[in-house]
């Protein structure tokens, strides 16, 4: 497996449309996240990355709905991924929409997302599928520098553990097919073999699970405090009757 960081120079696309096909991509994740939007509330949703920052996302019930990007495209915030302008704990959704395939380091983004989501947010990733067939398109020389194919692409699983790490929840994992030319034409692909779709969703939320006393090591360390106690009592009567009291 290689590894997530890396030091080649990726450019990531400022449009859908930069790449083949790319307004479809766009119409067909757009379409299902938004039985997730619905569920989303808090105060504040983080779109990071350009290509999250076209989702329609007017479904969701957060008001607040911020950008970040390097352009600050549509008055949005220019920041780095790995380095948000934001206060800890102080987000409640982050959307990441293809934002890891072109990320140098994608642990240090996912880090990043964390620090600013606060206790229970959720986090909603997609990208490309690499063992789908538009992933195969890395492995022809001709294609490797172009978009998408020039960005990286993680197995869902691999996202997965990644999300299990940093103590999320895993709410819903999927992938769909696009198959421009027959646009109803992947819907049997995204049913019955949602494996080898062409983009992966993973819907996740943020857990913190309070320390708790282990009840087991209570129960061992009972009989140790009662046997003391009653050493201590044994010694004490021993003294009396010594003295005559």
């Amino acid at each position: 497996m290689k590894p997530a960081k890396t030091r080649q120079t990726l450019i990531a696309p400022e449009e859908w449309q930069d790449m083949p096909w790319g307004s479809y991509f766009h119409d067909a994740l757009t379409y299902h996240l938004q039985p997730y939007f619905g569920k989303l509330y808090g105060t504040h949703l983080l779109k990071i990355g350009t290509l999250s920052g076209k989702i329609d996302t007017s479904s969701c019930a957060i008001s607040h709905q911020v950008n970040v990007s390097l352009s600050g495209e549509g008055g949005g915030v220019i920041a780095e991924d790995t380095r948000l302008p934001f206060l800890s704990k102080s987000v409640d959704a982050c959307l990441l929409a293809h934002t890891l395939s072109w990320s140098q380091d994608p642990h240090q983004v996912l880090r990043e997302t964390d620090r600013v989501l606060a206790d229970d947010g959720w986090i909603i990733l997609s990208g490309f599928n690499p063992y789908s067939l538009i992933g195969l398109g890395k492995l022809v020389p001709g294609l490797r520098h172009r978009i998408p194919w020039n960005g990286r692409m993680f197995s869902k699983g691999r996202l997965i553990d990644w999300l299990s790490i940093l103590n999320y929840e895993i709410i819903f994992r999927s992938g769909f097919q696009v198959i421009p030319w027959k646009p109803q034409g992947g819907n049997i692909i995204s049913t019955h073999l949602p494996a080898i779709g062409a983009v992966n969703i993973v819907v996740a939320r943020k857990r913190t699970y309070p320390l708790i006393l282990n009840k087991n090591q209570s129960v061992a360390r009972a009989p140790g405090i009662r046997a003391a106690v009653n050493v201590t009592r044994q010694l004490s009567e021993n003294k009396n009757h010594d003295t005559g009291e």
